[in-house]
Parts: structure tokens; C-alpha cells; sequence
């Protein structure tokens, strides 16, 4: 029996070649993206990937666009927790730890962090993530602290990329312990 022909779904080809392309991007780097490997992890003809987007700067654009979108619903998940829980230096490492332990988060964040300095022109991604992450933990902790934890979350993913390994919880632990000064209410 021969397989249908798929119907022609333009949106989903286009999320197809953009989810390739943060694949190959997470796996070796913005720079080793091209639309021929990408056209091959996606399986799609490579004419499709110059139709969806004219130029690889176009190509990495989207790609790690899409990496900023998944860390963006790992922040939302962890204010849910915080809304739900309370905002307290274990919920933060609970939800750091489940980050740090995984593979596509850690190599998306590193990635889109990388991307930055190899390519101006995508800084602006990468300060977006960081601006809106460190105004979500400001609405629960100082705006210094805040700024502590992501600097020290920042350096923790980092040292999780390059060794592979992620930072044990109980160092986790005492470092955002130390680090977390909530944010006082005022009254007037």
C-alpha cells in the first residue's frame, strides 16, 4: 500500500525547518547552520528552507528566536511555581536543577548566549531573555539579588554546557540561598 501524499501545510514545513535549525544550532553552534543541513534534518527539499527564509541570517534568526521561545515557557512554569508555592530560594533550585538537567534547555541557552558576540545583530535576543527573566525574579526578590541570581544561574548553565555535567543541587543550594534577599512590600 503507497503512503498519501502529505497535504501541503505551508506553517508546519516552516516550523519543521526552524525546529532543524535549533537543533543544529543547539548541537554545533549558530555558525554551522546552512540551509543543505538543515534541509536534511528537516527532510524537506532544500529549495524549501531558501523559500521560508532568503538568507541563513534570516534562517538563524528564527532558530534561535525559537530557542528564546522554550526558555520563556521554562520562566513562565517557574513563576507558576512561585504564584502557586511562594518564591523561595528551594522552589528557584528546583526548577534550576530540572533546567541544568536538561540537554536542550542548557544547549539553547548556551547557544543564544554564544550567538551574541559572534553576531551583533542578534544581541537583542539574548538581552531580551535575560531583561525578562530578571524582571520576573525582581517582582519577588531585591532588584540587586535578582541580578545576582542571574548572573550566578548565567555561570551555572555555562559550567553545565562545557562539562556536561550539571551543577549539583546542594551547591545550588547554598549559592542561591545566599544570594536571595526578598523583595519587601512597602505600606503606606
Amino acid at each position: 500500500m503507497t503512503e498519501a501524499p502529505r497535504r501541503r501545510d505551508p506553517e508546519r514545513r516552516r516550523r519543521e525547518i526552524v525546529d532543524a535549525a535549533a537543533a543544529i544550532v543547539v548541537e554545533q553552534g549558530p555558525d554551522a547552520l546552512t540551509h543543505r543541513k538543515v534541509a536534511a534534518r528537516a527532510g524537506v527539499p532544500l529549495g524549501s528552507t531558501t523559500q521560508y527564509f532568503a538568507t541563513l541570517d534570516d534562517l538563524r534568526a528564527a532558530a534561535l528566536a525559537a530557542l528564546i521561545a522554550e526558555a520563556e515557557e521554562w520562566l513562565a512554569e517557574l513563576e507558576a511555581v512561585f504564584v502557586r508555592e511562594g518564591a523561595s530560594p528551594s522552589a528557584y533550585v528546583a526548577a534550576l536543577h530540572r533546567y541544568l538537567c536538561d540537554p536542550q534547555l542548557v544547549g539553547a541557552d548556551f547557544a543564544v548566549t554564544c550567538a551574541g558576540p559572534l553576531h551583533p545583530e542578534f544581541t537583542a535576543l539574548g538581552v531580551h531573555w535575560s531583561t525578562n527573566f530578571i524582571a520576573m525574579l525582581a517582582r519577588y526578590i531585591t532588584p540587586e539579588s535578582a541580578d545576582a541570581v542571574a548572573m550566578f544561574t548565567d555561570g551555572a548553565t555555562m559550567h553545565t554546557a562545557l562539562t556536561a555535567q550539571p551543577v549539583a543541587k546542594e551547591l545550588l543550594d547554598r549559592a542561591i540561598t545566599a544570594l536571595w534577599i526578598p523583595r519587601q512590600e512597602t505600606t503606606q
